[in-house]
């Protein structure tokens, strides 16, 4: 069975970067009806937030990837990690290391001015005693040799076992190390394929000593390159590296986010849009690109414009009432105003401004507008119009589109002397939907309101 996983550490939020990396896993797993588990990777006790956990799985209830079984979490597990250690020191792979801070220190000073440490950093590596002090324990890392492992975006990846130092995987207070937890929580929860960010590409040689350690068999590792800006640098917040709940509060679906992510380094011909089932289907990571992607905002709208648009009103209605507190369900044109939008807008956000622009009347107008349009002469004609809508059958709601032409032949003027003055006194700029479907939302008493509105305050009697 196919067994992926997705381990963030609870320190901050889920960024678009590491959703990207579980999609992958999650995908590949689906596709091959094996497990997607979650693992917690919350060691570090001083810097673990539990609103960081928290965040983590609403991310991943409200992208829809639910993992299978639960939600292991690496700071219950601390037993098992010491049992581990101690099998290692007792078949003499690891050793107690007692350098102090200070030595550590000229250690490294010595590395960063290229020079040779005045202390061997395994000085302890071969020593049988015990000292009244406190250690580290460090992992025995061979003297010699190459190690090597096939990876399955990059190839085959080498390196010189001397470039590798002994290791710490216990520190001094007996808390274990990120590389030795996490080789060890990969065999005991069975993985077969991980796929992680190339940033990790260093650790999987430290994670292979461990399993060839303990006897146990590798899995299949895929390293998937960075995500970077439309510069081809490291994304920012600025960017969009930022907490994926935040592509929610700004109006993005999870459809069309998750649709995004997986064309960040992976791709099926030219096929853009992507169905969940299509990605689950078609996906296989060793079609993974070996370069960088880019992030593209750009892209990212125009697919969420394409799923707004092919979403059910009633949904619709239902996020923006739930997500940006816009009721609209009991309005008796919402799928007039729903519909229009439809075809405007590139986030949920955007759609529920324009809902409310439409729907409060404008408390001030666009003063380009009003310098371009507003003359003596086209007050008069949206006086005159609001005395012909006087005249109009109060019981038949009006067709917006022969009103205003018939008020225009009447008067023998072009569109242009009516029909931007008038969306003017309906929102207060010259943009937006269609009007004669703005004047039908708004309804013919709301219209009258809103031209006396600006009359009133243009003080044309």
């Amino acid at each position: 069975m196919v067994v992926t996983r997705f381990a963030p550490s609870p320190t901050g939020y889920l960024h678009i970067g590491g959703l990207r990396t579980a999609l992958f896993n999650w995908l590949w797993a689906k596709k091959n009806n094996g497990k997607f588990r979650l693992r917690i990777e919350d060691t570090d006790q001083k810097r673990n937030k539990q609103e960081a956990v928290d965040a983590i799985l609403k991310a991943f209830n409200w992208v829809g990837m639910h993992w299978d079984d639960e939600v292991v979490f690496q700071s219950e597990r601390f037993d098992i990690y010491k049992k581990y250690v101690q099998e290692l020191l007792d078949k003499g792979l690891a050793y107690k290391c007692y350098l102090t801070p200070e030595e550590l220190e000229l250690i490294r000073n010595a590395k960063m001015k290229g020079e040779e440490p005045p202390i061997d950093i395994r000085k302890y590596r071969d020593f049988k005693g015990e000292l009244d002090k406190p250690f580290v324990v460090r992992f025995k890392t061979p003297l010699e040799g190459t190690l090597c492992f096939e990876d399955g975006v990059k190839g085959k990846q080498c390196v010189e076992a001397k470039e590798i130092e002994d290791f710490v995987i216990a520190r001094s207070d007996g808390t274990p190390t990120y590389n030795f937890v996490a080789a060890i929580d990969d065999h005991e929860m069975g993985m077969t394929h991980i796929i992680r960010g190339d940033d990790h590409l260093r650790n999987t040689f430290k994670q292979m000593l461990i399993y060839e350690a303990f006897g146990w068999n590798m899995p299949k590792y895929y390293h998937v390159p960075m995500i970077h800006n439309e510069k081809g640098a490291k994304m920012s917040k600025r960017d969009g590296a930022v907490d994926v709940m935040e592509y929610k509060r700004e109006g993005y679906l999870p459809e069309a986010l998750l649709n995004f992510l997986v064309r960040l380094g992976w791709s099926h011909g030219d096929q853009e849009i992507f169905s969940v089932e299509e990605m689950i289907n078609l996906f296989d990571p060793k079609d993974i690109n070996k370069a960088p992607s880019r992030f593209n905002k750009e892209k990212l709208d125009w697919l969420n414009a394409h799923y707004i648009k092919n979403s059910p009103n009633e949904r619709l209605e239902k996020l923006l009432r739930d997500d940006f507190g816009v009721d609209i369900v009991n309005h008796d044109k919402k799928e007039i105003l729903i519909d229009e939008l439809k075809e405007r807008v590139k986030t949920l956000k955007e759609m529920a401004l324009e809902i409310e622009k439409i729907l409060t009347p404008p408390s001030e107008y666009n003063e380009k507008a009003v310098k371009k349009f507003l003359k003596d002469e086209v007050l008069s004609n949206l006086r005159e119009f609001l005395v012909f809508l006087n005249d109009k059958d109060p019981k038949l709601p009006p067709e917006w589109h022969d009103v205003m032409d018939e008020f225009l032949k009447l008067k023998g003027i072009k569109p242009k002397f009516l029909m931007p003055p008038l969306r003017i006194a309906m929102v207060g700029d010259t943009k937006g939907i269609d009007l004669a479907a703005l004047l039908s939302v708004l309804g013919k008493e709301e219209v009258k309101k809103r031209i006396s509105s600006l009359l009133a305050k243009f003080e044309v009697f």
